[in-house]
């Protein structure tokens, strides 16, 4: 693959990976970002995550877009820049731009470069007439568009998936924030927000009976032995989902089954049985209720699509 393709590149570098690692895991409550577990092989694991019967969220969130695709089209309009966060492997995309009227580009931006690369090229196949403009960086820092010739008229943010949810309501509102001086007037998001539902619902999608979500995780842990010369034994610890209902979200950790010290380079990080690296949340919301928080960093609801069982929400943005 033609790595001049790549419109930008702003790579997680070791150092920073190293560094944010140590932090978390010397913290009282350890945690590490969930960027991280987004290398090659944990995309592809999310990847199948997206398939499994117990994990709704894709497939709902696909259905919603099918089934209106030309309303969500036209409010995005024609001769768009469509920048999509976190793209993946941009299956709910191929639906938008199968709809759009006259796209101008399309810029997915992702942090795990080979598998955002694969997907580009993917889409340039599919799409020979749009201008594919990959962006590999870190989406919760700022980041620079990429040029596009002819100029499109505006430009709208994608973020499917409900990865919003895997942040802090202040991580989420920075988030918004961000986006919304990054869009300017005539721009607007369209967002995927996962919706409050049962607990078993709930509980199934993120430990599923297969242990996918469980590789998934664990798959942080080889990644910091592989990158970070750490020694983790996989097998001594293990995945734990469990919903916080005053916070109204997932909580998933990686669970020590031991004491035990790991090395990572010539840190020793302590770990009592028991003891848990917190790597993920995932907020559950209601329609109303994320309204009222986006409008806080300049956005209004504009429309909003969901499914029969009111288990997902694709709401569309604009600047107030």
């Amino acid at each position: 693959m033609n790595q001049a393709n790549v419109v930008q590149s702003t790579a997680v570098r070791v150092d920073t990976f190293l560094d944010d690692v140590l932090d978390g895991l010397s913290r009282p409550h350890k945690s590490l970002p969930s960027k991280y577990l987004y290398d090659e092989r944990g995309s592809h694991l999310f990847d199948q995550i997206c398939e499994l019967d117990e994990y709704y969220v894709t497939r709902t969130e696909l259905a919603i877009m099918q089934q209106n695709a030309s309303s969500i089209a036209h409010q995005i309009d024609t001769d768009v820049m469509l920048v999509e966060y976190g793209s993946g492997s941009s299956l709910k995309t191929r639906v938008l731009l199968d709809s759009l009227s006259r796209p101008a580009a399309y810029v997915p931006v992702d942090i795990s470069e080979e598998h955002l690369l694969n997907t580009a090229e993917q889409l340039r196949l599919a799409y020979p007439d749009l201008k594919v403009l990959p962006v590999v960086a870190d989406f919760t820092q700022p980041f620079t568009l990429p040029d596009c010739e002819p100029p499109a008229s505006h430009v709208a943010f994608y973020f499917p998936g409900s990865t919003i949810g895997n942040f802090t309501p202040p991580q989420a509102g920075k988030l918004l924030q961000q986006m919304a001086a990054m869009l300017g007037q005539q721009g607007g998001l369209l967002i995927g927000i996962d919706l409050q539902k049962d607990l078993d619902v709930l509980h199934a999608a993120y430990d599923d009976r297969e242990g996918v979500t469980a590789a998934f995780s664990l798959n942080l842990l080889s990644r910091i032995n592989r990158e970070l010369g750490g020694n983790f034994d996989c097998d001594r610890f293990q995945h734990r989902a469990v919903y916080n209902t005053l916070h109204h979200r997932i909580e998933i950790s990686i669970v020590s089954l031991e004491d035990q010290v790991v090395s990572i380079g010539d840190h020793a990080i302590e770990f009592a049985a028991g003891e848990g690296i917190l790597t993920e949340y995932s907020h559950k919301y209601t329609v109303d209720g994320f309204a009222k928080f986006a409008r806080q960093y300049g956005f209004q609801l504009h429309k909003s699509w969901t499914d029969p069982q009111n288990y997902f929400a694709v709401l569309h943005l604009v600047i107030e």
